[in-house]
């Protein structure tokens, strides 16, 4: 099958000014912080990929075998000729663990990184010569319009990763529901879901020995000195991550190894020694909890999987 590439229609020096007005705002906000989609330049893209390989990041391995296992059971869940539209297609790997089993009439992938969803898609219909496969760039987190054509009658969604998780609970909800709004009713969602657990087990997966997830972090700032007007030199911030019990999630910031000024464009910007830019956030749930909130937002709790030690869960979705 030929793949058909849809792009976002925001062009390339849209996502630019999207960076730009996101830098502006988030470096002048009281703390410092910026949305963790501008991680996903071509760069951080290949980063996180390397990130699933470390040996203390436990979920993508954890997600993976309980795909294997349950991929019979989806399809089940599935029908057959489903379509696939996956939400952060990334390498699109783990929908490899899915595809044979329910041999979808279609797939539709959706990333941020033009350069790289443009690579692994062409790559994926290269190797699953049977599978119409289409493209769409795209930031998954604002309200999507789904091309009907790459849909057909009877979608299921797959946000793997536990991506949801780097949404807080409002973020969360408006995801949900521009989700719900977007697929036709009897739709499937099939999305991993990271789960509480030790803080230690949780810390180490997100400080990684080898410092990847740390380049990663750091790749932000590269990222604005690259596309921006920008003196910021990422070697004067640091990687921190760390686990706030009471908020249920992992914090991702970049410190301040001493008192500087950024500028960015006209604009400057002080940091204090120790001050920080809050990256990111994995927000961790319990079934229970996860299952109440997407049933607030017109999605009806079919099945769930999990690890045996409980470390990571997917659930199977339909759409009210």
């Amino acid at each position: 099958m030929a793949l058909a590439i849809r792009t976002h229609e925001h062009p390339q020096n849209l996502e630019q000014q999207a960076l730009r007005d996101e830098a502006l705002r988030g470096f002048a906000a009281s703390p410092k912080a910026m949305s963790p989609k501008f991680f996903y330049d071509h760069r951080g893209s290949q980063l996180f990929e390397l990130i699933c390989q470390q040996p203390e990041y436990y979920p993508t391995r954890t997600e993976e075998t309980i795909l294997r296992l349950a991929a019979d059971a989806i399809a089940e869940l599935a029908g057959r000729n489903a379509s696939l539209v996956e939400l952060g297609s990334g390498a699109s790997r783990k929908i490899r663990l899915l595809l044979e089993a329910l041999r979808p009439a279609r797939y539709l992938g959706i990333d941020i990184s033009r350069e790289f969803l443009d690579i692994c898609t062409r790559r994926l219909a290269a190797d699953y010569r049977w599978l119409d496969v289409h493209a769409l760039c795209a930031d998954f987190s604002q309200p999507l319009k789904l091309p009907a054509e790459a849909l057909g009658q009877r979608p299921l969604a797959f946000f793997p990763g536990s991506s949801i998780g780097n949404f807080d609970s409002h973020e969360a909800r408006a995801f949900l529901r521009n989700l719900h709004q977007a697929l036709p009713a009897g739709s499937g969602l099939l999305i991993g879901v990271d789960l509480v657990k030790d803080r230690g087990v949780l810390e180490r997966a997100y400080n990684d020995a080898a410092g990847v997830t740390a380049l990663f972090n750091l790749n932000l700032l590269e990222r604005i000195r690259s596309e921006l007007d920008s003196d910021i030199d990422p070697q004067r911030f640091e990687h921190r991550a760390f686990y706030n019990e009471q908020a249920s999630r992992i914090e991702m910031h970049l410190v301040s190894r001493d008192k500087q000024q950024v500028r960015i464009e006209d604009r400057v910007f002080e940091f204090a020694a120790g001050e920080t830019l809050h990256t990111e956030n994995f927000y961790k749930y319990t079934p229970g909890a996860f299952r109440a909130l997407a049933g607030e937002c017109g999605f009806v709790s079919v099945a769930m999987w999990r690890d045996p030690a409980q470390l990571f869960s997917v659930h199977f979705l339909r759409r009210e």
